[in-house]
């Protein structure tokens, strides 16, 4: 019961790592706002978490408009009290065809995309956060997924300075709010199996033995990196025993960073 009594907004919380946070934290006492542009995924995964005995709410959420983030922190805070935990969590990897491109072939469409996506829909999350946050009189935890591919040079060139822009500002902000007992860090995975990794969103499959393996052969461990591996440490950072933790880039990448 890590998350005891606090509230958290998840954006991308409909699949993924956002829909495997959604359950974990639930799990761990926490009351969930699950936020995605797909309001069907959203109330599933919601509707998961009930089923359990949980308590989450579904509120369809496209991070790339400023006033639906702001809707779902005042969501959480309407049906709440406050708001605990901001896990800016949705993004993407690829074209809206669910194309990787190389950077010479990508379009203004492309770009757009991943920075809207990626970098300012993070964005308005943190904004949002921090203002209920000095609202509350202070304190409270500020999750980012960042990507390892923010570090080095690996997983698409535009995708990968998308993630260094959310790394960077994961850290930034970590020192401009820290006197006011506001924490910001960020969990960056490595090669991860997701309904968006394998087939553009389009459905919840059970990944191949060929896939886990192809994905495992990314990783001195040898494992593809779950889901539940990134919302773990979401999780660790989110809660009290992370109370010192600010500033950090913490890679789930079963050893690549460090290879």
């Amino acid at each position: 019961m890590l998350l005891k009594n606090k509230t958290a907004v998840i954006t991308g919380g409909g699949s993924g790592v956002g829909r495997a946070a959604v359950l974990l934290f639930a799990r761990n006492g926490a009351r969930v706002v699950c936020a995605d542009i797909n309001a069907e995924w959203a109330e599933n995964a919601a509707a998961a978490v009930r089923a359990e005995g949980g308590v989450a709410l579904a509120q369809r959420c496209d991070v790339q408009v400023a006033a639906d983030v702001d809707a779902a922190i005042a969501r959480a805070v309407n049906e709440f009290g406050r708001l605990d935990v901001m896990y800016n969590n949705a993004g993407v990897a690829t074209a809206a065809d669910g194309a990787a491109r190389q950077l010479t072939d990508q379009g203004d469409e492309d770009f757009d995309r991943l920075v809207s996506i990626n970098f300012r829909g993070l964005l308005y999350g943190c904004q949002a956060a921090v203002r209920q946050f000095r609202a509350q009189g202070g304190g409270g935890v500020i999750v980012n997924t960042g990507s390892v591919a923010g570090m080095v040079g690996w997983g698409g060139v535009m995708y990968g300075a998308t993630k260094g822009a959310v790394n960077q500002l994961t850290r930034g902000l970590a020192i401009e709010v820290a006197k006011e007992d506001i924490r910001v860090n960020a969990v960056c995975p490595a090669g991860m199996i997701t309904n968006f990794g394998r087939n553009a969103g389009k459905g919840f499959d059970t990944p191949s033995a060929e896939t886990l393996e192809r994905y495992g052969k990314h990783h001195p461990l040898g494992r593809p990196i779950d889901p539940e591996d990134a919302a773990n440490a979401a999780l660790f950072l989110a809660s009290d025993m992370a109370r010192n933790i600010t500033g950090v880039l913490l890679p789930v990448d079963g050893g690549y960073t460090a290879a």
